[in-house]
């Protein structure tokens, strides 16, 4: 797959985030896909992000920077929303917070296999 090939395929899953459109998360996301070094499986990755809209119900991934080398995909997500209680061990209970997420993604067969997030709690904490 080109980069630019890639990078629009990218592209697609963030808007299939933002849909929420899970029927359709396994056109992006491989069935063994790994997370931060564990095998979650396509389920348990759904079942993540579910759970990260119910948390955060006004949730948005805004791509900040975006650089796609083939196989991989390199992003700086950027979030700015209102999760309900905790967040990431933080109680945030409603107030507005902004944070980035710098996250690498391994693709097979046009999906994504493995991902590696690192999310920036600090910025949350500053805020709180």
């Amino acid at each position: 797959m080109k980069s630019g090939d890639l990078a629009d395929r990218y592209k697609g899953y963030i808007a299939c985030l933002n849909e929420q459109d899970w029927d359709n998360l396994g056109r992006f996301v491989g069935e063994e896909v790994q997370y931060n070094g564990e095998t979650v499986g396509l389920s348990g990755y759904r079942r993540m992000l579910e759970g990260d809209f119910q948390a955060i119900p006004d949730l948005r991934f805004n791509i900040e920077l975006l650089v796609s080398e083939p196989p991989r995909v390199a992003a700086r997500l950027h979030f700015d929303c209102r999760p309900k209680g905790v967040l990431f061990g933080l109680p945030v209970n409603g107030k507005r917070v902004s944070f980035a997420e710098n996250v690498f993604y391994e693709f097979q067969d046009g999906r994504i296999r493995e991902v590696w997030s690192v999310i920036d709690k600090a910025a949350i904490q500053a805020q709180l």
